[in-house]
């Protein structure tokens, strides 16, 4: 009898042996995202098994406004979202305790995608002609909304003189189309629209003076739940290191096109030809005070930010 009951027990020991790690440890994880290319590396980590091996369930979430993103950790409707730097230093400086895990896409002077969209017929063409215009930005605060603000800035404008609407990506066209707008700072596929369209023409690629490799996107998590959550938060960071690795292979091109398809809803000849963002997984300080920088030279922080506190270790 004994003997019987210790061969059962060690079956079932080596039954529960064999079970897949993740069906054991799994932890669910609601991720925010919007619109955009630079989400690629979570895309790919998600189908393609990087977060599931390391034993995380990833709900991918559809969220229209950046903007809203840090509100959504608060509330705990996400665990883990995708704000533009700017969006998430406003939510620090507001006084969320939200830290950063890991990094989207980075700016490069080769991706030319991202810029001012104008009306056709609405004569904007420079800085100087956007005074007086009504301009569509994806998310108030957001990245595209405070570059374009200190391109007008370099240029001698006073951003003060343009009106700014809150209006997310896929609105962009119809917005333009329908006379609501002037222009919209858009980028990727959706810029590409209304070009095609003929809806309206590039009038500046305005982000080209920005540096090279600062972060247009921050993966951030409120800081308690990182630390209940340690194992989940450094699975999390892991996953998206190896998707961005796997977005620069060139044999995954296809595949990647694919992931980032079925997240942002593009059909098959956009996606064949939109440009993608390096990825930047690995976020700095230095980063992070440059952006802090940026911000404080458009008066949008009211704290002294101490960016290494930021960086969820």
């Amino acid at each position: 009898m004994q003997r019987r009951t210790l061969i059962s027990a060690l079956a079932s020991a080596s039954a529960a042996l064999t079970l897949p790690v993740h069906s054991q440890t799994s932890t669910k994880v609601v991720f925010g995202y919007t619109a955009v290319g630079d989400f690629a590396p979570v895309f790919v980590a998600k189908e393609e098994g990087f977060f599931s091996k390391r034993g995380l369930d990833m709900e991918l979430k559809f969220i229209p406004l950046n903007s809203t993103i840090p509100a959504a950790l608060e509330s705990d409707s996400l665990q883990i979202g995708g704000p533009t730097p700017s969006v998430y230093l406003q939510s620090v400086d507001g006084g969320l305790d939200h830290v950063v895990l890991a990094g989207g896409g980075v700016l490069s002077k080769t991706y030319t995608e991202l810029g001012l969209a104008a009306r056709a017929g609405s004569g904007i063409r420079s800085a100087q002609d956007c005074i007086g215009k009504k301009i569509g930005v994806p998310g108030l605060g957001a990245f595209l909304h405070v570059s374009f603000r200190q391109w007008l800035k370099v240029n001698r404008v006073d951003y003060k003189k343009v009106t700014f609407v809150e209006a997310s990506f896929p609105q962009h066209a119809d917005l333009i189309r329908g006379g609501s707008l002037d222009a919209v700072v858009t980028g990727g596929p959706f810029m590409q629209r209304i070009i095609d369209s003929g809806t309206g023409y590039v009038a500046a690629y305005y982000t080209t003076f920005l540096p090279e490799g600062q972060p247009t996107i921050v993966h951030a998590a409120r800081r308690e739940w990182a630390q209940k959550n340690p194992t989940a938060a450094k699975a999390f960071r892991e996953g998206v290191v190896e998707g961005a690795a796997w977005v620069k292979t060139p044999a995954n091109n296809a595949r990647l096109r694919e992931h980032i398809g079925k997240y942002i809803k593009l059909p098959p000849a956009v996606l064949a030809t939109m440009q993608i963002s390096p990825p930047g997984p690995v976020i700095t300080p230095e980063q992070l005070r440059w952006w802090v920088g940026l911000m404080k030279d458009q008066e949008m922080l009211r704290t002294d930010i101490k960016v290494a506190e930021l960086i969820w270790k």
